[in-house]
């Protein structure tokens, strides 16, 4: 199945998800590391959130992230800015259950996404934005083959210091080949 892996599956977010997106989106441990401003929200503002901005974009695709064992939803990731004419998007991601962090979720839901991206929406290249002081999520997205493309220079003011904002992109055929040498160094073909 396409949006299933060994511990997750994607589902589409949904207007119900909104209460949960909300606890997440005004947990400022979770935001930190993916959001550029640590606001606190409304229930309404974030039920308007998920209204017009997650489910009302045709520029958008927004799922769920589901750990399969427990049926629990702990994250969401999404194609945003997508451009048909160009065949490009960024991706987000966010793990909002803190239980779930540094245990693999969030490797496995990205490269969901990205195999949705290049296999089925046949985008030619996908690309992020990271905060340069998010090493672990660095790492993660150079190990799923996405390269530095450039900087915004201390474009981030957080806890009293500036931080720079790293972008990153990937293209189908780098993930090919990404995804062919991982299949040759484990023994499959």
């Amino acid at each position: 199945m396409l949006f299933e892996s060994a511990k997750v599956r994607l589902r589409k977010v949904t207007i119900d998800d909104a209460e949960l997106y909300h606890t997440w989106r005004n947990d400022v441990e979770v935001m930190r590391n993916t959001s550029p401003s640590l606001d606190i929200y409304t229930v309404e503002a974030t039920r308007g959130f998920v209204e017009q901005v997650i489910l009302g974009s045709n520029t958008a695709k927004s799922y769920m992230i589901i750990e399969k064992e427990k049926e629990k939803p702990i994250g969401i990731t999404s194609l945003v800015n997508i451009d048909e004419k160009n065949r490009n998007a960024e991706c987000i991601i966010d793990i909002g259950e803190k239980d779930f962090w540094g245990k693999g979720y969030g490797r496995e839901a990205l490269t969901l996404l990205l195999n949705y991206s290049f296999l089925e929406m046949n985008l030619h290249r996908v690309y992020l934005r990271v905060f340069s002081f998010n090493k672990k999520a660095i790492r993660l997205y150079e190990k799923l083959g996405f390269r530095h493309e450039g900087t915004s220079r201390e474009a981030l003011f957080r806890e009293g210091v500036w931080h720079d904002i790293v972008q990153m992109g990937l293209l189908q055929g780098e993930y090919f080949k990404e995804q062919k040498k991982s299949l040759d160094q484990s023994g499959y073909r």
